[in-house]
Order: C-alpha cells, then sequence, then structure tokens
C-alpha cells in the first residue's frame, strides 16, 4: 500500500495535460484506477505504467552505404 493515489487534477499536472484527458482515461479504462466513493485516483504507478508503455524511442540511425547518397 506504499503506492500514492492521485486525484485527475494531479494526473493532469503530472501530464502536462487538461483535466480532460486524463478523465478520457478513465472513462475509456486505458489507465488504472480505484474508485473511492464518488472520487476517482489513479495510482502513480499505474501513470508511471502509461508513460512507459506510449514512450516512443528515437530511431538509430542507419549503416551508411559504402556508395553514400545517390545523386
Amino acid at each position: 500500500m506504499s503506492d500514492r493515489y492521485l486525484s485527475v487534477v494531479q494526473v493532469a499536472e503530472l501530464l502536462g495535460t487538461t483535466v480532460r484527458f486524463p478523465r478520457r482515461l478513465v472513462a475509456e479504462r486505458r489507465i488504472r484506477y480505484v474508485k473511492v466513493g464518488t472520487h476517482v485516483r489513479i495510482p502513480e504507478s499505474a501513470v508511471q505504467e502509461y508513460i512507459d508503455a506510449h514512450t516512443v524511442e528515437p530511431a538509430r540511425p542507419r549503416a551508411r552505404s559504402r556508395f553514400g547518397r545517390a545523386a
């Protein structure tokens, strides 16, 4: 139970988005969340998992051909 539970507003601040975005993630069930009465709380680990799953790594440079670039 060491995981922090964040409000939708806190998740929006963490992601640098509007409040509408985390609410949409919850509505579409694209992120784990906990209902506490009428409140929605998102575990901090769920936010990190979402970020990790949607992180795009940079492309590795291709090996140069020995002929160089075509004219």
